[in-house]
């Protein structure tokens, strides 16, 4: 037992693994009891089995093999990742368990094969048990047989694919094993139950006595659909319904979820292989078919029926075998031989189904044509020939042929035709049979029924029925308005009787035959769906309820019941009484008179002739008030239409009472049943009443109120008629204008334009002016529903008329046709969404159709087609030529051209590429002549087009590409996707055809609602593409992916991969999850499209718009409703196809009511995909100087899907007032819909720039009303504005600027600056620099004044690219010539001037003298006004954000503007302002004033003590610039605040101590009084920088003076301790303090407190403590940014400088701490995007690893600590503000924030709360272990693998480097001993190779900036520095920086004044960045002055000492700032004493 102590120890997948059984049995347990235990399916212990799992299957010993399978069992079913196992334990199962004795382990290792299919793994595991069946070991084969047979029976033959099954069943009837021939026969049984009939052919030749007990079985299978009884994961929803249904017990109708479960029908025709005959035609078959004797023909005709009877034909070229069929069916003399022909043709059809497509518009004519003949075998063949064709193409393909033989004059042909379009209707679906078809197929029907053959009237009747049936009253109702009662009944009758396909009892030959798929149908399959239809049609009342309907009720079926009832639920008893009414037939006056007496007062009928015309008039007013109080019911309408045309009519001489008798007409119109027959009684009079000037509004209104009663098309053609008829050329021009009107109003639905357009032709010619502008006017009007084709019926006029023609069109291009706001109501039963949808259908093909289109046929003569193919290319040359002649001269052609593509195919393949061109653009023209029928032609011409894509010569193949987007503009997509054709083309593995045909394909795919189903066979040749040895193949691949995935679904596409190679697989897979986030959305059905896809037949409330839904219930993509989703209660509120927009849930609310959803529908991942395509060059680049159409276009597509439908109409009309109207509603919903207005801001902001370009001023004055709504929002939510959405919207805003009108100016300045908010001000710069360059003058000049404050507010920094680029810029514009533009150029530079002194000029550059001297004048003059002291004052603090000073309303802008652009700066600018090293002024200024005041005033100077303070507080104005009177008071003279203020400031400084007390004093008293405090604003920084170079004098002078008394000492610090306080009590005026002060400030404070001489004293403690609360009120009230930005710099400092004390470092980090406590008060005070920018900088000089060499912990958990409370504050918002930082690579902040957010997440739940440093890094350790296990798999897995392992070793070297502590061990012990010892080896190499390049760097390491600083430092320091290094090598670059720090900290510059580089590369590159020292500006300003007056006073001061900044000197004395503030003090005392 001491062994099984030992393995009881391991865990349990090492037992698992164990060579011990016993162990391995164990393990196997425990592990099914862990199995069983784990609740979460993708927990991380699952991986670890991952391995395991074959062996627990493959176990050598079967006892524990039986356990072994129990816990695979289990965890297949539970574990997430068990799908990576199917393939290798399906193949253990099968070999190693099914030959296993033990009946349980077969059981179980079945179990596990269902349970892989459970898990959607179907595919692998069928294809290891098929791999089983050719196993040797029968037991396995017996098994295998059994899983399969098994797994058919539960999951059913939608998951189990029976093809592979069914073909290998034959073989296993062969078996010589009894067992698996029984086992075979059961499978055939469960098979037959699945699929029936089908299953016969594939199995017809086994052995005859098989098959015998095999039909016997069959028979006993139970007839009832087979269900499936177990389901896959994704299918729980189907699951739970079926375990009610068997809960209700059992399934309760049959018919019930018929689209749901019903099995898919399989089709035979799938199970067969395809046979190959071409090449087994009799050779000389094509002599003897041509043959003069009958016998021979005949015999050629037998060898081909021979071959065509083979059930499926392998696809191929048969064009001439067709074409000698057609002949003999055409022209053969022997009727025997026309029907053998006609079989042959059937044969063909039906084997090669769909392929045969392209053959059939040639066949269709002539067998038709053919049934001119009498013999019934003959006519029955060609019957069935037709039929068989027709099921492989659709009748919209040969709509044409069929109609044209329609009008044939032979009976027979008229009979056959018919009965054949009634069978083709039986097999058609609403949305198979639009209305575009409907219509001339009832037309030419109707014709047809009213023959005087009646066995062609009876076909006209059930082809009329059929029609009925299948499209449902509603659509078919108004084709027949004008059939009569009787025929009418006659056709209800035959659409009783007829049976649909798909609605066909299964079973019978009939459905062998009807269940194939057919065009675009989709075969359903068809249980009880006809009872269904019928029951609908007939008790319209439940439709209403349908959804409701429990499970299993017929009306479930969404799309016929739709259909049949629409006639009884949707007419709402508009429709109903009106169509009867319209046969109204004409009556008798005498019955008129009676039908008028009933309803009319006596006396009215009496006088309505009366010889006076009062009494007319008082009749006819009678009259009125009559017809207003009749009910609709009750008016006999054309009875009172006759008693106002009884004498004296429509003669009636007085105008009062014509108007009112027009007047009744129009109300009888409106108000009554009103048919055609009346309005003939008084369009007459209408006509010859329209040209009255009294009379003609009446006349037009009764018109328009007759044509919303009888509809538009027939009143108009009436009225046009009559008008033309007669020769008043007022009342012609008149109509004309009242048809435009109409046209309007009613929109063009259903006009016959030709009668129109000959009408007009006349009214062109007409002498009269009027009528000719008249009918120009007209034709605008139609050119806006026709479009371009219009211009073609006017090609011939003449050219003075056709340039008018062409000017009004011009007028109307770009205008959208407006809705039709009337005569919808009446048309549609349904409801104003039918009407429309209608309308926009006809327009568009009535236009083409209408068409003069020539028949070419003629031309196409046997000569010409053979000339295109004779041998010598010239004459091939010629043909084509006169192809071009005859296409050229017809314009538009008929559909017929003979042989010419057969012809024209073969020069595809021309060998001369001029000519394959030549055929290309013939192919072109051929287009665009033959309109949409060119559709029939795709298969034959289309296709080949494709293949010469192909082509190795780039301009054939733009040629190709060009005609085929030529041809699929007109034929549509579906053509060319149906069929096997395309995926042909791309299976051949031509580079260029195939990267052509997927750019083509990715253009087009995505524009499509909708795709046949047939793209699917695509897919293996794409993913072939994906790893093409072509990287452009592979690149077009990739682009094309996603829009392939939008419309097959993801689901679709990765089951596609099954079949792949398993390397090629996993590639595709990631490809394909990829494009899965980058799929875009489908197009949005426009809102009328819903009822048009489904053919407008199912009313509003059935239309799910599921058209597009992937569902899984339909086995095609075509557009079809599906009943799942309308059960869901009518409007499937918003249907997955019509993006997000509202599906209407009342049949006959208007469109328009429709608008309470969403405006902007947010797309996931749109605007990133528009980014893309933009950048990708796949939609055009938005710039241009004016917007094209295209632009317009592109916006307008791109929006379809993000913007709700009507608003997109409002946005994009004509009309500036719908304009107006969408920039309402997007105001309103801005504030509800943030998200969606920023998923589709580049779009808003696009079409706001096209509003720019528009000439009316309320548009735009609305467009940036909103814009600065928009701006505030975005500013709200911290958005930042992509560079896409900037670079195409500012440069047009930027044009507005210039506008002439001052307040649209004004608030384009107001939303630039509001901008600067959300895009970063640099980067505004250089778009308004862009602006500069303008040619009007205003835009130049307000871009400039918009630069200056941006200057202003930003500082430098701002200037792009560099400052002294953009000055130089700038000033060019000194010497503009526009005054306005001179004077904005000198203000801005005034402005950088005040900003940024006297380096301007250096930066400007050489001016002219005259523009230099008006810009010295300038400068000048702004300077002389000491009031702008102050206001500069204000403006050189970019950093003060939260309080703008009182002053600042003098800014040139408006206060409000000032503070908007000011506030948020630091967001933009970051905290560059601080390093500037220019130097501002601060004291220069008051100095000069005093000094140059030389003597000419006696002044004396008073005890400073005496200040009277009140003077102080005068209001800021310009003082006149007037020499006072002598005063005794100091203050008299300095009446100006600031100078006072400033001049006391400067003695804070002093170094005499009672100086410095008193001015202390006097501050502390200002600061301590709240009305005068403010006094102090903008003079903090000046205060501050006073106070620690106080500070620092007693630090460094005063205490080691040891004559000074000590308690003045004391007393002094308490002065500034005191007066400090009592300024940081003062929120405003503390923050107003910079960083760059705040640091020195805290330097100083934290110095102090450490000063061990401070506590020796007396009161020392209480100083210290004094100081200890003064910096708790700094770190509380200063600004937040600035405070803490000012302690990272500080920290940074402190632990760079070797020689500050640990003590330093660690209070500054108190601080922080401090500060971090702070944070969740002050966060939203706080610019994160600087404070991260410190951090990053921090990050980057001390990288985690220096960090952790520290001799403290502390810095390294600060910081982290920092960080975590920020994301903790923030969430994952926080990454969103590392925009300051240009490369985020160069510190580890980022990856720390990233990990930090992954954590929490992972954490939310657990105590993350822990905000001490110890949680935080713990924390992080815990998510670097889980990481690391994954990182270093990676690695690993890159070093094995041969083409990266170098840089897997880099990697694995950096990690250890990162992660020194990081165990490797684990990964290299499982590998062999020489893999092991390549990675030390790598590694080694690595270490020395970087090692080297490190010394190397850090001995040259001088950069140089430094250059200029090397200056050899005072011994002392170097040696102590020394001292420091605890003996390490250092690098002499450690030396420079450190001197550099030194050098600051005693104020001194680092540079030399002239060498100093450029601002920008000290700010891109700082060595160690820091913040600009104040003390350099002090020094700056010092030795400034001294320079200035140097040439008056001589001072006795060692230059050395004080001109320290211009010259590169070290200062070893600390007293250096002692010598300065001597310096000031002495030149104060000079003062002094000159002024006495």
């Amino acid at each position: 037992m001491g062994d099984d102590s030992e393995w009881m120890k391991l865990p349990i997948d090492q037992k698992c693994e164990h060579k011990l059984w016993k162990a391995r049995l164990n393990g196997y347990e425990e592990a099914l009891k862990l199995f069983q235990k784990i609740d979460d399916e993708k927990s991380p212990e699952w991986s670890k089995y991952l391995g395991l799992i074959k062996k627990f299957v493959t176990d050598s010993n079967a006892v524990a093999q039986l356990k072994g399978l129990e816990a695979a069992l289990a965890y297949v079913e539970n574990a997430h990742v068990a799908g990576k196992t199917t393939g290798e334990v399906a193949s253990g199962v099968v070999n190693k368990v099914f030959n296993q004795p033990k009946a349980r382990a077969k059981e179980l290792g079945l179990d596990i094969c269902l349970m892989y299919i459970e898990i959607e793994k179907g595919e692998a595991v069928q294809e290891e048990l098929l791999k089983g069946l050719d196993n040797k070991n029968p037991k396995i084969i017996v098994a295998c047989i059994e899983t399969l047979r098994k797994a058919l029976s539960e999951f059913g033959s939608k998951i189990i694919s029976l093809k592979p099954i069914i073909k290998v069943l034959p073989k296993l009837f062969e078996s010589r094993e009894k067992a698996v021939r029984d086992e075979a026969k059961l499978l055939a049984v469960e098979i037959y139950r699945w699929i029936r009939d089908a299953l016969r052919p594939p199995l017809q030749n086994i052995n005859s006595v098989q098959l015998k007990e095999l039909e016997e079985e069959w028979v006993k299978v139970s007839s009832a659909a087979p269900k499936q009884t177990r389901f896959l994961r994704s299918q729980q929803e189907l699951k739970a319904k079926f375990e009610q249904q068997q809960a209700v017990g059992g399934d309760a109708d049959g018919g019930g979820d018929d689209e749901e479960e019903a099995v898919p029908q399989v089709d035979a025709y799938e199970l067969l292989e395809a046979v190959e005959i071409l090449s087994k035609l009799p050779k000389d078959f094509y002599e003897k078919i041509e043959a003069k004797k009958w016998q021979e023909r005949k015999e050629a005709l037998e060898a081909v029926e021979l071959l065509v009877k083979n059930p499926k034909l392998e696809s191929g070229d048969y064009a001439d075998l067709v074409k000698v069929l057609k002949k003999v069916v055409g022209k053969d003399t022997n009727v025997m031989l026309v029907a053998l022909a006609a079989k042959c043709l059937t044969g063909l059809a039906a084997g090669l189904r769909k392929k045969f497509g392209q053959y059939a518009g040639h066949v269709v004519p002539t067998i038709l044509e053919k049934f001119k003949e009498k013999k019934p075998q003959v006519v029955q063949a060609l019957q069935e020939a037709i039929d068989a064709i027709f099921l492989t193409t659709t009748l919209q393909n040969i709509s044409e042929d069929v109609l044209a033989v329609m009008d044939n004059k032979n009976p027979t042909i008229k009979q056959q035709t018919s009965l054949f379009i009634a069978r083709s209707f039986r097999h058609c679906t609403p949305s198979t049979l639009p209305k575009s078809l409907l219509k001339p197929f009832c037309a030419a029907l109707l014709k047809h029924i009213n023959d005087s053959a009646p066995e062609v009237r009876d076909a006209g009747f059930e082809a009329l029925g059929t029609a009925l049936k299948v499209a449902g009253e509603k659509a078919v109702n108004p084709f027949l308005a004008d059939v009569d009662k009787l025929k009418l009944d006659r056709i209800k009758e035959c659409a009783e009787k007829v049976e649909l396909v798909y609605g066909k009892k299964t079973g019978g030959a009939a459905e062998k035959k009807e269940g194939k798929p057919i065009g675009k149908t989709p075969a359903l399959s068809g249980t009880g769906g006809d009872k269904e239809t019928k029951d609908a049609a007939t008790k319209p009342g439940p439709l209403k309820k349908a959804p409701a309907v429990k499970p299993g009720g017929p009306p479930k079926k969404g799309k016929p019941a739709a259909a049949a009832g629409m006639g009884g639920a949707g007419a709402k008893g508009k429709k109903g009484p009106e169509t009867k009414e319209i046969f109204e037939s004409e009556l008798s006056i005498e019955v008129c008179e009676e039908k008028a007496a009933a309803v009319l007062p006596a006396s009215c009928i009496q006088q309505l002739d009366s010889g006076n015309w009062k009494e007319r008039l008082a009749c006819m007013e009678e009259f009125q008030k009559a017809v207003e109080l009749m009910e609709r019911s009750e008016m006999p309408c054309q009875a009172l239409v006759r008693m106002l045309a009884k004498k004296p009519g429509w003669k009636e001489t007085n105008f009062q009472v014509m108007q009112m008798k027009l007047h009744i007409v129009a109300l009888i119109a409106q108000k009554g049943n009103f048919s055609k027959t009346s309005a003939q009684v008084v369009m007459d009079g209408l006509v010859d009443k329209v040209g009255d000037v009294k009379c003609g509004s009446n006349a037009k209104e009764a018109m328009t109120a007759i044509a919303e009663a009888c509809q538009l098309p027939w009143t108009a053609e009436q009225v046009v008629a009559m008008a033309f008829s007669q020769k008043n050329p007022k009342n012609q021009s008149e109509t004309l204008n009242w048809l435009s009107n109409a046209i309007k109003e009613f929109g063009f639905s259903g006009l016959n334009v030709k009668a129109f357009i000959s009408n007009v032709k006349t009214a062109l010619a007409a002498t009269n002016p009027a009528v000719r502008t008249s009918a120009i006017t007209l034709l605008g009007v139609m050119y806006l529903y026709v479009g371009p084709p219009l211009r073609m019926f006017f090609e011939d006029e003449k050219p003075a008329l056709l340039s008018q023609i062409d000017a009004e069109f011009e007028k109307m291009q770009g205008q959208t046709a407006p809705a039709p706001t009337r005569g919808i109501s009446r048309h549609s039963g349904g409801g104003g969404d039918d009407g429309e949808e209608e309308e926009q259908e006809d327009v568009g093909n009535d236009v083409v159709d209408l068409l003069p289109r020539t028949d070419i046929g003629d031309k196409i003569t046997a000569e010409l087609v053979s000339k295109i193919g004779d041998k010598n290319w010239k004459i091939r040359k010629e043909g084509l030529d006169e192809v071009t002649s005859i296409i050229n001269d017809a314009k538009f052609i008929q559909p017929n051209i003979g042989e010419l593509p057969a012809a024209l195919k073969s020069r595809l393949n021309d060998s001369n590429k001029i000519l394959v061109q030549q055929t290309l653009s013939i192919l072109q023209q051929l287009a665009t002549a033959m309109g949409p029928n060119i559709k029939q032609h795709v298969k034959n011409l289309g296709i080949p087009v494709i293949t010469v894509l192909g082509d190795s010569k780039n301009n054939v193949r733009a040629a190709a590409l060009a005609t085929v987007n030529a041809w699929a503009e007109q034929t549509g997509m579906k053509e060319w996707l149906e069929g096997e054709d395309l995926s042909e083309e791309l299976k051949k593995e031509n580079p260029f055809l195939r990267q052509e045909l997927l750019g083509w394909l990715a253009e087009k795919l995505p524009t499509l609602r909708s795709v046949p189903s047939d793209l699917l066979l695509c897919v293996p040749h794409l993913y072939s593409c994906l790893e093409d040895r072509n990287g452009d193949v592979r690149k077009k691949a990739q682009d094309a992916l996603p829009f392939f995935m939008m419309h097959l679904g993801f689901e679709k596409m990765a089951k596609a991969t099954g079949k792949l190679k398993p390397t090629s697989k996993d590639q595709v897979l990631a490809m394909l999850e990829k494009a899965k986030a980058n799929m875009p959305a489908k197009p949005a059905a426009p809102a009328k499209a819903s009822s048009r896809m489904v053919g407008g037949t199912a009313p509003a409330k059935f239309q799910p718009a599921s058209a597009l839904a992937e569902d899984s219930g339909s086995n095609t993509m075509e557009s079809k409703p599906d009943p799942k989703k309308a059960k869901a209660g009518g409007a499937s509120s918003k249907a997955k196809g019509v993006q997000g927009k509202k599906v209407l849930s009342k049949p006959n609310l208007k469109e328009d009511d429709d608008k309470s959803g969403p405006i902007f529908i947010i797309v996931p991942n749109g605007k990133e995909q528009r980014m893309k395509d933009e950048r990708g060059l796949k939609v055009l680049k938005w710039n241009f100087t004016t917007p094209r159409d295209e632009y317009i276009e592109q916006l307008k597509t791109q929006m379809s899907s993000c913007v709700a439908k009507w608003l997109q109409d409002e946005m994009f009309h004509a009309d500036f007032q719908h304009h107006n109207k969408a920039l309402a509603v997007m105001i309103e919903h801005l504030e509800s819909e943030k998200d969606g207005v920023i998923s589709c801001l580049d779009l808003i902001l696009k079409w706001l720039t096209l509003r720019f370009f528009d000439t009316n001023t309320s548009v735009l004055m609305k467009a940036l009303e909103y814009l600065k709504l928009l701006f505030n929002l975005l500013s709200q939510e911290e958005y930042h504005l992509t560079e896409n959405e900037a670079s195409s919207f500012i440069p047009y805003l930027i044009l507005k600027v210039g506008e002439p009108k001052d307040v649209i100016r004004k608030d384009v300045r107001a939303i630039l600056n509001r901008m600067c908010l959300i895009y970063p001000a640099s980067k505004m710069f250089t778009f308004i620099m862009e602006g500069t360059k303008s040619k009007n003058s205003k835009q130049r000049a307000e871009c400039l004044e918009e630069l200056g404050c941006l200057v202003e507010s930003y500082g430098m920094n701002v200037c792009q690219p560099t400052p002294g680029k953009a000055l130089k810029e700038m000033a060019t514009h000194i010497g503009d010539r526009d005054n306005t533009v001179r004077n904005a150029a000198l203000n801005t530079i005034v402005t950088v001037y005040n900003v940024h002194g006297d380096q301007v000029f250096k930066l400007i550059g050489n001016l002219s003298e005259k523009d230099m001297s008006m810009l010295e004048e300038r400068i000048k003059r702004s300077a002389k006004r000491p009031s702008a002291a102050p206001v500069r004052q204000a403006e050189e603090k970019p950093q003060r954000t939260q309080n703008i000073s009182t002053n600042a309303s003098m800014l040139r802008k408006g206060p409000a503007e000032d503070m908007s652009s000011k506030l948020n700066q630091n967001r933009n600018m970051g905290s560059h302002s601080e390093t500037t090293h220019t130097v501002p002024r601060e004291f220069q200024l008051d100095l000069d004033e005093i000094e140059n005041d030389n003597g000419t005033v006696r002044c004396e100077m008073p005890a400073l003590v005496q200040h009277k303070l009140d003077d102080i507080f005068e209001p800021v104005l310009i003082p006149e610039p007037k020499i006072r009177a002598v005063s005794p008071h100091f203050d008299d003279m300095h009446s100006n605040t600031a100078s006072t203020i400033n001049f006391v400031i400067s003695q804070v400084a002093s170094g005499d101590i009672n100086t410095s007390i008193q001015a202390l004093a006097q501050i502390d008293e200002v600061l301590r009084q709240e009305d005068k405090a403010e006094a102090m604003s903008g003079h903090i920084d000046q205060f501050l920088i006073a106070t620690f170079m106080q500070l620092r004098l007693i630090y460094n002078t005063h205490m080691a003076d040891e004559k000074l008394d000590k308690d003045e000492i004391v007393k002094l610090y308490s002065c500034i301790i005191g007066s400090m306080i009592s300024l940081f009590q003062i929120e405003s005026l503390a923050r107003e303090a910079s960083t760059g002060v705040l640091k020195d400030l805290m330097h100083g404070l934290i110095t102090l407190m450490l000063d061990s001489r401070v506590e020796d004293l007396e009161e020392g403690e209480q100083v210290i403590r004094s100081v200890n609360l003064l910096v708790v009120k700094v770190l509380e009230k200063s600004d937040q940014t600035n405070i803490l930005s000012a302690l990272l710099v500080l920290l940074q400092d402190s632990l760079l400088a070797t020689a500050s004390s640990p003590k330093f470092s660690e209070l500054v980090m108190k601080c922080l701490w401090r500060m971090v406590r702070l944070l969740p008060e002050t966060i939203n005070s706080i610019n994160l995007d600087r404070i991260l920018l410190d951090i990053h900088i921090f990050m980057k000089v001390f990288p985690k690893e220096k960090l952790k060499q520290c001799k403290s912990e502390f810095p390294i958990r600060t910081l982290k600590t920092l960080l975590h409370t920020l994301c903790k504050l923030k969430g994952p918002k926080i990454l969103d503000h590392l925009t300051m930082i240009d490369n985020k690579n160069e510190s580890e902040l980022e990856a720390h924030l990233c990990r930090v957010m992954k954590h929490s997440m992972d954490q939310t739940g657990s105590k993350a709360d822990k905000d001490t440093e110890k949680g935080a890094s713990r924390i992080e350790e815990k998510a670097s272990k889980a990481k690391v296990n994954d990182i270093l798999a990676e690695i690993f897995k890159k070093i094995g693998s041969k083409e990266n392992t170098k840089e897997g070793l880099a990697e694995l070297y950096e990690y250890k480097k990162k992660y020194s502590d990081a165990d490797i061990e684990p990964f290299l012990k499982n590998s062999s001993q020489f893999f092991q010892s390549y990675v030390e080896r790598g590694l080694r190499l690595i270490e020395t190779e970087r090692e080297g390049k490190g010394r190397i760097a850090a001995s040259t390491g001088i950069s140089p900036q430094m250059e200029g600083t090397c200056v050899p430092a005072s011994t002392h320091t170097v040696s102590s520095s020394i001292g420091n290094t605890n003996g390490e090598e250092v690098g002499p670059s450690v030396y420079l920086e450190r001197l550099k720090i030194l050098r600051q900290r005693c104020g001194l510059d680092n540079a030399k004044q002239e060498d100093r580089p450029p601002l920008t590369s000290l700010l891109s590159k700082p060595a160690v960045p820091t913040v600009a020292s104040s003390t350099d500006m002090l020094h700056s300003k010092l030795s400034q002055l001294r320079e200035s007056r140097e040439q008056y006073q001589h001072l006795d001061l060692d230059s050395n000492q004080t001109h320290s900044s211009g010259i590169g000197t070290t200062l070893a004395s600390p007293s250096s700032a002692a010598a300065n503030i001597d310096d000031l003090k002495k030149r104060l005392e000079r003062i002094k004493s000159s002024r006495k």
